[in-house]
């Protein structure tokens, strides 16, 4: 009725899924260890670090923290598997499987201890052998994804499902139909970590506008889920038969009651159910097992990028764009897209009677809170003048074209051009993040566009100050937007030409260039 499944994965641990490309990064440039053990050597020795030592220093952190940073973010944005995990969950085939790190009576003996834990039918049987044993042997870059990308989702899901006296265990259902992507969309337009249809989230108090779709909200989404399954819980009596009506609805359940003559054990109606959903109770328990017994099984447990609890709401005030919360706070765009996932375009509105929130990492609250009038200054001034024409800001001359590429996303081009996500989508007309890959994009460059084969210790010519200029020492704290502040007239991105800077980052005791007055 309102739900169909798929997965896809996004987001995982700095610590799982980088740290050996770092390492062998490092390793096969002989240069760098030649300077690493130079460095070390003095330091031993007592000699103070020489103007190449200093060198290296800085190369080190810029390739393991870009490297980080720019993997993390292709695959927070890499929908490349999607028809994969797909297809594993709707095309079952149930043949055995051989894995044997796995034997048959160690799987009953576990089945049967789970069986026991939860309300849902864990009995064994061939066909959720054949399932958990293909997801072992052959999906486990994966899963070991999602374990990493739960340690952020699960503590909400199961606060929610605890209030509603839903069984914990309904967590992993969100994986099975999102695989923990909460802009996760599926071919008849099913949205969220929980795939409401538009009908249906409405019915359960979640808005969609052209702004927000509060399908995508993961607390939203999850008390709203947490109703619906209560409901159908209600009709059936039964958490299998629940579970296949949240994906195919109650009327595709009762025709396969009546079908098989009167049974209603998942797996006695489970032939007469549609594809999909007949594979959907299968995976569900599936990760389930492999979830309470991934240690056994070699997965590991690492920390998310970032955690849940170290996150909080500000309530707005005035319209406000992600690309402008980035620029004062310096958290990456792809990171506030993250964890504000319901706004489709970018944009916070402000609408009376509405409490549209912004979350933010704890560790820029603080900072926010303390600006917040001139933080709303600065995003009016940038509505106002984003109202003129595209004339009056560019020459024919400065625009570009650029065509995407697999594993490109809106977030990755306009770094490449010093430009924001929000003027990509208002120059191309775009009303969603969403590429396809050939798709021409109209950029009006910032910065020169350097090729990706280029040095990642490139540089940016720095452009002349006229007349008198003052130094300013970056502070623990500061940005360049609130360095921009301290001088009036002074714009972020006269900062960045004055001193040849293509990022957002700064370092404490960086000394910047101003014009004076």
């Amino acid at each position: 009725m309102a739900f169909r499944f798929f997965t896809i994965v996004l987001f995982f641990s700095i610590h799982f899924c980088f740290s050996q490309k770092v390492d062998s990064t490092l390793v096969k440039s002989k240069s760098i260890k030649d300077s690493l053990i130079d460095n070390t050597l003095k330091t031993v020795i007592g000699i103070d670090l020489d103007k190449d030592s200093m060198s290296f220093e800085k190369l080190l952190d810029d390739v393991y923290a870009a490297k980080i940073d720019q993997e993390w973010y292709d695959e927070l944005y890499s929908n490349n598997l999607f028809d994969t995990i797909y297809d594993s969950v709707s095309e079952l085939t149930y043949e055995p499987v051989d894995y044997p790190e796995l034997s048959t009576e160690t799987l009953k003996a576990r089945l049967k201890v789970l069986d026991a834990k939860t309300p849902f039918n864990v009995e064994y049987n061939p066909s959720l052998e054949s399932v958990i044993k293909s997801y072992l042997k052959y999906r486990r870059k994966y899963l070991q994804k999602l374990i990493t990308l739960s340690a952020f989702y699960f503590p909400m899901f199961e606060r929610e499902l605890d209030n509603q006296n839903i069984p914990l265990e309904i967590k992993y259902l969100a994986i099975v139909e999102s695989a923990l992507k909460p802009r996760a969309k599926s071919r008849v337009g099913a949205t969220g970590l929980w795939q409401f249809m538009y009908t249906t989230g409405k019915e359960y108090g979640l808005d969609v506008s052209s702004y927000v779709d509060e399908r995508s909200d993961p607390i939203k989404s999850t008390i709203a889920a947490t109703k619906y399954l209560s409901k159908l819980y209600g009709l059936f009596g039964d958490w299998d038969l629940a579970l296949a009506a949240y994906n195919s609805g109650p009327g595709n359940v009762t025709k396969a009651i009546r079908r098989s003559g009167g049974y209603k054990n998942y797996w006695n109606i489970r032939h007469n159910l549609p594809r999909e959903t007949a594979g959907y109770l299968p995976a569900f328990l599936a990760n389930m097992y492999i979830f309470e017994y991934a240690r056994e099984h070699g997965f590991k447990r690492y920390k998310p990028e970032i955690a849940y609890f170290e996150t909080d709401t500000i309530r707005v005030k005035q319209m406000i764009t992600l690309d402008q919360v980035s620029e004062v706070t310096d958290v990456p765009i792809e990171k506030l897209q993250f964890l504000n996932p319901s706004y489709k375009l970018d944009v916070i509105p402000f609408i009376k009677d509405k409490n549209y929130s912004l979350r933010l990492p704890n560790e820029v609250i603080g900072t926010f809170v303390n600006n917040e009038d001139k933080i709303y200054e600065f995003a009016k001034a940038e509505f106002a003048k984003r109202e003129k024409p595209l004339p009056q800001f560019f020459k024919a001359d400065d625009k570009t074209t650029y065509r995407v590429k697999s594993g490109d996303y809106l977030g990755k081009i306009s770094r490449i051009y010093g430009v924001r996500v929000s003027e990509i989508k208002r120059w191309n007309g775009l009303r969603s993040n969403s590429l396809k890959i050939g798709q021409r994009l109209t950029i009006y460059p910032k910065k020169p566009h350097v090729s990706r084969s280029s040095s990642s210790s490139k540089t940016i010519k720095e452009k002349p100050i006229k007349g008198a200029i003052v130094y300013y020492t970056v502070a623990n704290g500061d940005s360049l937007w609130t360095i921009a502040q301290k001088f009036p007239g002074v714009s972020v991105q006269n900062i960045k030409d004055w001193n040849g800077i293509s990022g957002t980052k700064l370092k404490i005791g960086m000394k910047l260039k101003i014009a004076k007055g």
